[in-house]
C-alpha cells in the first residue's frame, strides 16, 4: 500500500522518476526485505526536501513583503517630492513677487564696501610695513657688509617692479603706493651709495687725497677694501643697468678733480674762456687721466678683473680698465663745460666750426690713447661730438655750408682761377685751373670736418647739402662757360645773342683752345678726384651703408620713394643726387655717379669743342695754300729730289699755326686726349689736302716733288710733337709719293709710265704695283685718280 501510494501521485497521474527509483531498488524480491529500511529513507529525503520548500516559501513571502516596502517608501518619497516642488514653486513664486531680497541686499552693500575697504587698508598698511622692514634692514648692514645689504634692498626693487607690472594690468590704480616703492627703493639705493661713499671719503681725507699721493705709490689693505665694497655693492647694478654706470668708487675718487676742473675752466679765470678750450681745457683734460692712468691700473684692475669676469660685462673696458672707468667718471663734468662753450659757438658760427674739430680731437684723443669705447666694443664710442651734434647739427651744417660756400665764391673770383695751372702735373698730363684745384682742395677740407662724425644721417646730409652743392654750381660754372663758347663761335648763337668785339679777340690764336682746355682740364680734374675720392675708405663705407639702408628700405616699403632714407631725405631724392644704382642690386654704383656723370658729359663736351675748334683753326690757316696754282711749273729736269727744295712760301704760316697749337695743346692736355684730339684734326687735315689739292690739283715734276716736300715738313713738325703722329696722315703720304714717281728713274725703280700702265691693266695688277711701292693704304681707284693728276700722264 505504501509503495503503491509513492508510486502514484495525488493526482494519480504516474511520476516515470518514482517508477524508475522502484524498479532499481526492488529488481528482486530479495529486495523487498529492505523495503523498511527504504522507507525510511525516502521519508528522510521527503522530511529534508519539505524543510528547504518551507525555507524558500519563507523567503519568499519575507522578499514579496520587502518589495512591498520599498515600493511604499518609494510612493511615500515621490509624493514628499512633489509636495516640496510644489512647496519651492510656491516660494519662488513669493520670492520673485517680493522686493526683500534686493532691501537686503542694499541694506547691505555699504557694510561690504566698509568691510572691503578695511580688508584693502591693512594690506596698505601690512605692505608699507614690509617696505620700511626690508629698508631698515638694509641699512642695518651697512657700511659693513654690502653684499647683505644687496638681499633686501633686491627683494624691494623687485617688489616695485612687481607692483609696476600689476598697476599696467589694473589700469594705473594704486598710484601712490606705487610712486612710495619707488620712491623709498631709489632712496635706499642713494642712502646705500651715500653711506658707503662717506666710508671711502673718511678713507680718502685720512690720505690727502689726491695731493698727499704719489701716483706711483701702492694702495694701503684698508683703501682697498673699501674700494672692493663699493665695487660690491654696485656690481647688480652693473650687470642688469641698460646704459653705462659710472663706478661708483671712481665717481668718488674723482670729485677732487672735479672741483680743480671747475675751478680751472668754469671760473672766471683766462683758461676758463671758451678759446682756450682747445689750448687749455683739452690738454689738462688729457694730462690728468695720463697721469693717475698707471696708479688706478696697477692698484685696482685686479679688483674690477675678479668682480667681472666670465660676466656678461668681461669685455667692456669703461668696467675691466681703471683708465677707461676713470674716463667714465670725469665726461660728466666735461659735458657741462662743452655745454657751456657751445653757447658761444651758437653765437659764433666761425668759434663754432673750430669748436667741432676741438671736440672730435678729444674724441680721438681718447680712443686711441686709451682705448676708451665707451661700452660699445663692437660699434665703438660714438664721442661727445655725437653728443653735441644730436642736439646742434642743424645749426653747426649750416654754418660749414655758409662758410664753404663763400669761400668756394671767393675761389671762383680770385685774379687767376680761370687761369690754368700749368704746374699742376707733370708733362703728359691734363692741366686743370688753378679754380678746379682750389675748388676740391675745398671740397676735401669739408669732408675733413664730417669724416669723423658718427651718425650716417650727419654725413649724407654734409656730403649732399655742401660738398654736391658745391660740386653743382661749379658744374654750371662750367656749362655756362661753354654755353658762351658755343654762343660766341656759331653763325645761330651770334645771330640770336650777338657779339661784343672783345669776345670775338679773346678767342683769337689760342683763346678758344684755352677758354676749352680750362673747361676741358677743370672737368677732368674734377672727375679723376671723384674716381679717387670713390676708392676710399671712407667714401667705400659710406656708399655701402646707403646701399644697405636703401635696400632695406625698398625691401619693406611698397612705395619706397616716399620713405625717408636719412636726414628726412628720401630714397629717390638720395637716388638723383647720388647715384641711380641707390637701393638696386647692382654692384657698380659709386658714391659720385651723378656728379661724375656730369662732369663727363661736359668734357666729352669741350674735347669736341677743341676738335672743332683746331680743324676750323687748320682750315684758315691752310686757305692759300689750298689754291696755290704753282703746281705746274715746268722744270727741264725728269728727276727731282724732294729735300733739296724749299718750302712752298704759302705754307709758312700754316706750319707756324700748326706748330703752335702742338705746342699749347701738349702743355694743356694728357697724351690720350692730346693724341686724340691731333687724330680727329689731322684726318680733317688730310681730307682737305686730298680733296683740294691732291685730287684737285695738276702736277707736272717739280709741283709733284714740291706738294711731297710741303707734306714732309707738316710730317715733320707733327712728328716731332706727337711720336709716328704722321701715320694718321699716311693714306696722304703715299698718294703724294704715287704722284711724284718720276719719269725716267735714276735707279731702275717704277716710272711714272710704267705705274700708269699698271694700275690701268685691272685691280690684281693694280694691288700687285701699290704692294712694291708700299702704298697699301691706296685702293686701285685712289691709284688710278691720283695718277691721272700728272701733267706727263695727261700728255
Amino acid at each position: 500500500m505504501a509503495a503503491a501510494s509513492l508510486a502514484r501521485s495525488p493526482s494519480m497521474e504516474p511520476d516515470i522518476r518514482l517508477e524508475d527509483y522502484l524498479d532499481d531498488k526492488l529488481q528482486s524480491s530479495v529486495d523487498f526485505e529492505n523495503l523498511d529500511s527504504l522507507i525510511a529513507n525516502v521519508e528522510i529525503q521527503r522530511s529534508q526536501l519539505q524543510a528547504q520548500l518551507d525555507d524558500a516559501v519563507r523567503e519568499l513571502e519575507d522578499a514579496r513583503r520587502s518589495a512591498h516596502d520599498r515600493q511604499g517608501h518609494l510612493a511615500q518619497s515621490i509624493s514628499e517630492f512633489h509636495a516640496l516642488q510644489h512647496s519651492i514653486d510656491a516660494r519662488r513664486s513669493i520670492v520673485a513677487d517680493s522686493t526683500a531680497p534686493d532691501e537686503a541686499i542694499h541694506r547691505l552693500e555699504g557694510p561690504m564696501k566698509q568691510l572691503h575697504r578695511l580688508e584693502l587698508a591693512h594690506q596698505y598698511v601690512s605692505l608699507l610695513q614690509d617696505v620700511e622692514n626690508m629698508r631698515l634692514e638694509a641699512r642695518t648692514h651697512l657700511p659693513h657688509s654690502p653684499k647683505a645689504a644687496l638681499e633686501p634692498y633686491a627683494r624691494l626693487k623687485r617688489l616695485g617692479l612687481r607692483l609696476r607690472d600689476l598697476q599696467g594690468l589694473a589700469d594705473g590704480a594704486a598710484t601712490h603706493l606705487v610712486e612710495h616703492v619707488d620712491k623709498t627703493t631709489q632712496g635706499l639705493w642713494t642712502e646705500m651709495k651715500d653711506i658707503m661713499s662717506h666710508e671711502m671719503e673718511s678713507v680718502l681725507k685720512a690720505r690727502d687725497w689726491p695731493q698727499g699721493v704719489d701716483p706711483n705709490s701702492e694702495m694701503d689693505s684698508e683703501w682697498l677694501q673699501c674700494f672692493e665694497k663699493l665695487v660690491d655693492l654696485q656690481v647688480p647694478e652693473v650687470l642688469y643697468a641698460e646704459d653705462i654706470v659710472t663706478l661708483l668708487p671712481f665717481e668718488v675718487m674723482v670729485k677732487p678733480f672735479e672741483k680743480w676742473f671747475r675751478f680751472q675752466f668754469m671760473g672766471n679765470y683766462a683758461t676758463s674762456t671758451p678759446q682756450s678750450f682747445g689750448t687749455f681745457c683739452i690738454p689738462q683734460f688729457i694730462s690728468l687721466i695720463e697721469k693717475w692712468e698707471a696708479f688706478f691700473r696697477e692698484n685696482v684692475g685686479h679688483i674690477l678683473f675678479s668682480r667681472f669676469h666670465d660676466t656678461s660685462i668681461q669685455d667692456m673696458p669703461v668696467y675691466v680698465d681703471p683708465a677707461c672707468a676713470l674716463i667714465t667718471a670725469m665726461l660728466p663734468v666735461m659735458r657741462v663745460k662743452i655745454d657751456s662753450v657751445m653757447q658761444e659757438g651758437l653765437r659764433n658760427p666761425q668759434f663754432l666750426s673750430s669748436l667741432m674739430i676741438q671736440i672730435m680731437n678729444l674724441d680721438d684723443e681718447l680712443r686711441s690713447t686709451f682705448n676708451y669705447d665707451g661700452g660699445s666694443p663692437d660699434s665703438g664710442w660714438p664721442g661727445l661730438a655725437s653728443e653735441v651734434l644730436d642736439r646742434h647739427f642743424d645749426i653747426w651744417l649750416r654754418a660749414e655750408k655758409e662758410f664753404a660756400l663763400e669761400r668756394f665764391h671767393a675761389i671762383l673770383d680770385a685774379p687767376d682761377a680761370r687761369n690754368i695751372d700749368y704746374d699742376y702735373s707733370a708733362p703728359g698730363k691734363m692741366k686743370p685751373t688753378y679754380g678746379a684745384v682750389r675748388v676740391t682742395d675745398l671740397l676735401k677740407t669739408v669732408t675733413s670736418q664730417y669724416e669723423r662724425v658718427r651718425k650716417f644721417s650727419h654725413k649724407l646730409r654734409f656730403l649732399i647739402d655742401i660738398q654736391l652743392e658745391i660740386l653743382d654750381e661749379y658744374h654750371d660754372r662750367l656749362k655756362d662757360s661753354l654755353e658762351a663758347y658755343y654762343t660766341i663761335t656759331s653763325t645761330i648763337g651770334r645771330t640770336l645773342h650777338g657779339v661784343t668785339r672783345e669776345q670775338i679777340a679773346a678767342l683769337e690764336g689760342t683763346g678758344a683752345f684755352e677758354t676749352l682746355c680750362k673747361v676741358l682740364g677743370s672737368s677732368d680734374h674734377v672727375v679723376a678726384t671723384l674716381k679717387d675720392w670713390s676708392n676710399e675708405e671712407f667714401f667705400i663705407t659710406l656708399w655701402e651703408e646707403l646701399q644697405t639702408r636703401a635696400r632695406k628700405n625698398s625691401k619693406n616699403s611698397e612705395n619706397s620713394d616716399q620713405e625717408t632714407l636719412a636726414g628726412g631725405m628720401s630714397q629717390e631724392d638720395v637716388k638723383d643726387r647720388i647715384s641711380s644704382a641707390v637701393g638696386t642690386n647692382e654692384d657698380t654704383g659709386i658714391l659720385f655717379d651723378e656728379t661724375i656723370a656730369a662732369y663727363s658729359f661736359r668734357r666729352t663736351s669741350a674735347e669736341e669743342y677743341l676738335v672743332a675748334a683746331l680743324i676750323d683753326s687748320h682750315q684758315k690757316a691752310f686757305r692759300p695754300y689750298l689754291v696755290n696754282p704753282q703746281w705746274t711749273t715746268i722744270s727741264s729736269e725728269t728727276y727731282i729730289d724732294p729735300s733739296q727744295l724749299a718750302i712752298t712760301p704759302e705754307l709758312d704760316e700754316p706750319l707756324k699755326i700748326l706748330k703752335r697749337n702742338l705746342e699749347f695743346l701738349a702743355s694743356a692736355l694728357s697724351t690720350a686726349v692730346f693724341r686724340r684730339a691731333w687724330r680727329a684734326a689731322l684726318e680733317k687735315m688730310q681730307d682737305s689736302l686730298w680733296g683740294d689739292v691732291l685730287l684737285h690739283q695738276n702736277f707736272t715734276t717739280l709741283g709733284a716733288a714740291q706738294l711731297v716736300r710741303d707734306l714732309q715738313a707738316i710730317y715733320s713738325l707733327v712728328d716731332r710733337h706727337i711720336p709716328d703722329g704722321s701715320l694718321i696722315m699716311r693714306t696722304l703720304q703715299d698718294g703724294a709719293r704715287l704722284l711724284n714717281l718720276p719719269v725716267e728713274s735714276p735707279d731702275e725703280g717704277i716710272t711714272l709710265h710704267q705705274a700708269d700702265d699698271r694700275i690701268y691693266t685691272d685691280n690684281t695688277e693694280a694691288k700687285s704695283l701699290l704692294a712694291e711701292l708700299d702704298m697699301e693704304s691706296l685702293t686701285p681707284q685712289h691709284a688710278r685718280k691720283i695718277i691721272r693728276r700728272r701733267v706727263e700722264n695727261s700728255e
